[in-house]
């Protein structure tokens, strides 16, 4: 399966002249902005409370609204995201450019929705709800590093090349 769509510049750009045009001009790109630090920000947040209430025992329902905070704004990310995606490359998911994180953020969203089950259908123990919602977190940890490799290299491909001339 190839990486990139024919008409791309090269397999190595992550965008054409024009995907970078909506991608610039679009207003998901300055939604996406603001939702990743936000995301991140409650993610730090309920790590801390996750692991309070696993260390002392203290805790149990702030940490689990934490939790259900942290997947409601997973999921506004990534329903954005595919309208980003959408607007930029021509499909919802799974554009070639961003395949494997997107791989990744279902990995991240299927946890986090088990999590939902199993916290509101009593199906396992608080203290394996929590080890299960910071496996998650372990995953979407992985996958934030992807999409940061990723404008890493969206970046320095908006960067001129040096010329000898």
């Amino acid at each position: 399966m190839p990486l990139y769509y024919e008409g791309q510049a090269t397999t190595r750009e992550l965008y054409t002249k024009e995907q970078r045009q909506r991608r610039d001009t679009t207003k998901w790109t300055f939604v996406q902005g603001v939702l990743a630090p936000v995301q991140f920000f409650v993610f730090l947040i309920s790590v801390i409370l996750v692991v309070r209430y696993l260390v002392t025992g203290e805790g149990y329902a702030v940490a689990t609204i934490s939790i259900i905070v942290k997947t409601l704004v997973l999921y506004t990310i990534m329903i954005t995201g595919a309208i980003w995606e959408k607007v930029v490359f021509g499909q919802y998911l799974l554009a070639p450019g961003f395949f494997w994180e997107d791989v990744v953020s279902f990995f991240v969203i299927g946890l986090h929705t088990i999590y939902l089950v199993c916290l509101f259908m009593d199906l396992i123990s608080a203290q394996m709800l929590m080890y299960l919602a910071l496996s998650a977190y372990l995953i979407y940890v992985l996958n934030a590093v992807q999409f940061l490799l990723k404008l890493r290299t969206a970046r320095l491909q908006n960067v001129p090349e040096f010329s000898h001339a």
